[in-house]
């Protein structure tokens, strides 16, 4: 006879991992009341706290995307498209806009009060201008709704196999205004969705529901609900969201363990999950690497900190005191371009290269402000998959490798095995890097292409990488076209057939 949850004493044993025990502290003991909910990571045994207030409020906004997908077949294309337009021209509505900006101007005085990042919160005029394109592009888009993909003939019957919605898509992202684009992509295919901003970016968030989502989904005719954001802070709303089994997917998009986390809790619920959290990029110089080639890749890579940022770069030794300074300038450069100074991560193997002159202390800009520190240390070789979570400062490793094949091996085990480019002049280099490199992203100059809207014109909820294993079924970068079923109809001509 099951019994509920109702209290939690301190050092109370919690078993995990089917025999593990985990204990409560204190404050969780203080905290948790009647009607709380404790999550047990199985995965660490992590203790999350749900207060009910948040369980409930994102059960509420479950719902009703849950109601909308029901009512999502008796939608037409047409209607799809017309919420994306009528989506694009509220953000360009000037009177809009200035609604909108006037919540984003609170959420960055909140954040800069409370000494956080605003980098990707303010909402710029770029921002708005990818959020419009974004939107147009799916509002020209088909979304492969009841296409049939497939069809066996039989005497007297026919299967198709149909492209169909998935269903409910959790979307779980940072404090970024524009990916409401990403989100309500899902619509496209068919899905609903229902999803959590970062606190940072909520105000922001309700105004551009309010004044523009909403409006657009009333108005073209779409289900109330087929967007339904979790209007709550709390972390814990992401966590309740993700142990809700009628999601059909569960996406996290943000800081790597954070997105870890999340991606337990919705892996241990049942619910298949797409992280975009760790990143970090690479770039493997040949012995025959082109210098230009070379310094604009690694210039070009480290424009801002993103995923697909430069993060660790690894010479062949036989080149490296012809490419090491150019490596040393095009850093150089990427940092002036932003007001500041680089730092470098350097193994034992490249520090001969490296002048004296680069250990010598400098003023790094770090989210918690500016820092004095050495401008090169050493790392140890087993620490060049360590992702460097730079605020202004371009930040990253450089390493020395006797040849392309011991760099491959380093990726293949060190890194979250995400984007990798080759700088060689040899096409036979190239095809072997792309048979033997474990990435799902593979280039031959700068990484920061890795985008969806960027390289194919499709905005995107994220990008997905290898650390967990490849793929099924689809590619790393996830899109809401990509997010579909496909179900099994079968038209009987002859009533007499039988087995």
């Amino acid at each position: 006879m099951s019994e509920r949850l109702e209290r939690l004493t301190a050092g109370m044993e919690i078993p995990y991992g089917g025999n593990r025990l985990a204990s409560v502290p204190p404050e969780l003991a203080d905290a948790f009341v009647n009607g709380d909910r404790l999550i047990v990571v199985q995965e660490d045994g992590t203790l999350l706290h749900v207060p009910q207030a948040d369980w409930n409020t994102a059960t509420e906004a479950v719902d009703r995307a849950w109601q909308a997908f029901a009512a999502m077949g008796e939608v037409n294309d047409g209607q799809i498209s017309a919420f994306y337009d009528k989506f694009a021209d509220l953000l360009e509505d000037k009177t809009v806009f200035a609604e909108i900006t006037a919540a984003n101007a609170l959420d960055i005085e909140k954040a800069q009060s409370a000494g956080r990042s605003i980098t990707r919160l303010v909402l710029s005029e770029p921002m708005l201008s990818d959020m419009v394109g974004g939107l147009r592009s799916w509002a020209e888009r088909t979304g492969g709704r009841n296409e049939v993909v497939e069809s066996v003939s039989h005497t007297g019957w026919t299967v198709d196999l149909v492209r169909s919605g998935l269903g409910v898509v959790g979307f779980v992202f940072e404090g970024r205004p524009n990916v409401f684009a990403d989100a309500t992509g899902v619509l496209r295919a068919g899905n609903t969705v229902v999803f959590r901003i970062g606190s940072d970016a909520l105000e922001t968030a309700r105004a551009i529901s309010r004044h523009a989502l909403e409006p657009a989904l009333r108005d073209s005719g779409l289900p109330e609900g087929a967007v339904s954001l979790v209007d709550i802070p709390s972390r814990a709303a992401g966590w309740a969201m993700f142990s809700d089994p009628r999601l059909s997917l569960a996406v996290a998009r943000g800081s790597g363990r954070a997105v870890s986390q999340l991606g337990a809790v919705a892996r241990q619920t049942g619910i298949p999950v797409s992280l975009h959290g760790t990143g970090g990029a690479w770039i493997i110089a040949d012995h025959d690497a082109d210098d230009e080639t070379f310094s604009a890749a690694v210039y070009h890579s480290l424009d801002r900190k993103v995923c697909n940022t430069l993060n660790t770069c690894a010479v062949v030794s036989q080149a490296a005191e012809r490419l090491i300074p150019l490596f040393l300038e095009a850093l150089q450069q990427a940092a002036t371009r932003r007001g500041t100074q680089p730092k470098l991560h350097v193994t034992e193997r490249a520090r001969p290269f490296i002048p004296d002159a680069w250990f010598e202390e400098v003023v790094v800009d770090r989210a918690e402000g500016k820092a004095s520190e050495p401008q090169t240390e050493i790392i140890a070789d087993t620490d060049l998959g360590i992702e460097w979570e730079w605020e202004n400062s371009p930040e990253v490793t450089l390493t020395v490798v006797a040849d392309t094949e011991e760099a491959i091996e380093l990726f293949n085990v060190q890194s979250p095995r995400f984007a990798a480019s080759l700088i060689s002049r040899s096409p036979a280099s190239h095809e072997r890097f792309w048979n033997r490199i474990d990435s799902p992203f593979v280039g031959n100059g700068f990484t920061r292409w890795v985008d969806g809207q960027y390289a194919l014109d499709r905005p995107e909820l994220g990008l997905s990488n290898w650390q967990f294993g490849r793929l099924f079924g689809r590619g790393g970068v996830l899109s809401g076209d990509s997010v579909f079923t496909i179900r099994t109809r079968v038209t009987q001509s002859d009533p007499r057939i039988g087995r």
